[in-house]
């Protein structure tokens, strides 16, 4: 597997201009797939403007001031998808989480300092391991141990700790949440979910919204009931 591809052939989802170099970084494997995120040197280099280049970027990282989620991020490779929390130590002294726009974009939203320790986490999947325990993998990969009585179902969003990964708030998703859209043409949008389709077929279950239109499940990522838990940046254009 090569690190590295064409400019032109980069997601859409990047930030970045798409004349330049023949050659651009690519995510290394992690938490968010290849199209979802986009590598910690460009976020340094072309979204933040710190470093210059790779070398400026190597040295920086070394310093142990950036953090991603709450931990100290040294792989430039690391991709950073949706709802992933960047942080700079003192001198510094900055937050971001990172979002999409109205064009589905990946973009940088500053956030204050308490909130860069809180992240919330769509339940993607749900299933039972040894021991009669439950676990819950979430939409950034985390794998979670959860007591057998949960009521967390996938679609439900956790509002987790950082970097310690405690649930200190379950968001479900039923009638009156109030969700973040990340994906089709009201991508960045927030909306208030009115009714939940479950479709008997192979096509994908419906979210309908009090907003007059609906989407995929998938693409429904709840973050509270009467506001948003987290800093969004609902209609950012860059």
């Amino acid at each position: 597997m090569t690190f590295r591809l064409k400019r032109r052939a980069a997601p859409r989802s990047w930030t970045i201009p798409r004349k330049g170099t023949k050659w651009i970084q690519r995510p290394g494997p992690g938490p968010h797939a290849q199209d979802q995120s986009i590598p910690l040197l460009l976020v340094l280099r072309d979204l933040r403007h710190l470093v210059a280049n790779a070398r400026e970027a190597r040295i920086l990282v070394r310093t142990g001031v950036v953090r991603v989620d709450g931990k100290v991020a040294k792989d430039l490779d690391r991709g950073l998808g949706l709802m992933d929390t960047l942080s700079f130590a003192a001198p510094l002294d900055a937050h971001f989480r990172m979002v999409k726009n109205r064009r589905g974009k990946l973009v940088l939203v500053a956030i204050p300092a308490a909130e860069a320790g809180v992240k919330i986490g769509r339940v993607r999947l749900k299933h039972s391991v040894r021991q009669g325990r439950l676990e819950v993998t979430l939409h950034d990969g985390r794998n979670l141990l959860v007591p057998p009585t949960s009521a967390y179902r996938v679609g439900d969003s956790l509002k987790l700790e950082l970097p310690s990964q405690k649930v200190v708030e379950h968001l479900p998703l039923a009638a009156g949440a109030l969700a973040y859209v990340a994906g089709g043409s009201h991508v960045g949008e927030l909306a208030r979910v009115d009714r939940i389709e479950v479709r008997n077929s192979s096509q994908p279950n419906l979210v309908h919204f009090k907003e007059g239109f609906s989407t995929v499940k998938e693409y429904v990522f709840v973050v509270g009931q009467t506001a948003p838990e987290v800093t969004l940046a609902e209609g950012v254009d860059r």
